[in-house]
């Protein structure tokens, strides 16, 4: 695994060690960012389920001014400390060692909108349509920011979640399928 692109691109990222995590892989990694951005003017990342913290790294080495890594496995917290002290983003980071759906409910307290929002949970524990109902419900999205949510192949997510539209269905494999959502445009 490694940084892509941007201004850490070639930047090698340890993955988390065991089977516990499936870490997006690099051309996964390349072909989303190549439909979401390429490259961002700043805004905040959140990455629920971070893992090694590659979709987050990636976000602030392609412009992003700060993200936040959620993850509650130990090894996991450990993993993305090491790859932000790789990348020198310590200070560009947040790492939070808890449940997804706890750090929701204080970032909704927050009001804190994201401009990207990755959500890869387990595949089993498909979560995407709850969380995608308190993200548009709380506006935890800016107006111009995408949530990502890959999922297992098996599963169609909807096609709209209150005011958050799918916008591409990308199928990468027999196993992953990655879904973009953002804001609905609004008819004047």
């Amino acid at each position: 695994m490694r940084v892509i692109s941007g201004e850490r691109k070639g930047t090698r990222l340890k993955a988390v060690p065991g089977s516990a995590t499936r870490p997006t892989t690099d051309k996964v990694k390349e072909s989303l960012f190549n439909i979401i951005g390429p490259y961002f003017a700043g805004g905040d990342a959140l990455d629920l389920y971070a893992g090694s913290g590659g979709l987050g790294i990636e976000a602030l080495s392609r412009g992003c001014d700060h993200a936040v890594f959620v993850d509650k496995q130990r090894k996991a917290i450990q993993t993305v400390t090491d790859n932000l002290q790789t990348t020198r983003y310590e200070s560009k980071a947040t790492v939070l060692q808890q449940d997804a759906r706890s750090v929701l409910d204080q970032l909704v307290l927050k009001g804190q909108p994201f401009k990207l929002i990755f959500m890869d949970p387990p595949y089993h524990a498909e979560e995407h349509v709850p969380f995608l109902q308190i993200i548009e419900t709380n506006r935890l999205l800016t107006d111009n920011g995408v949530v990502v949510c890959e999922h297992g192949s098996d599963v169609t997510l909807p096609d709209r979640v209150g005011q958050l539209e799918k916008i591409k269905v990308q199928r990468y494999s027999d196993v992953i399928t990655i879904s973009f959502y953002e804001y609905a445009a609004t008819e004047e």
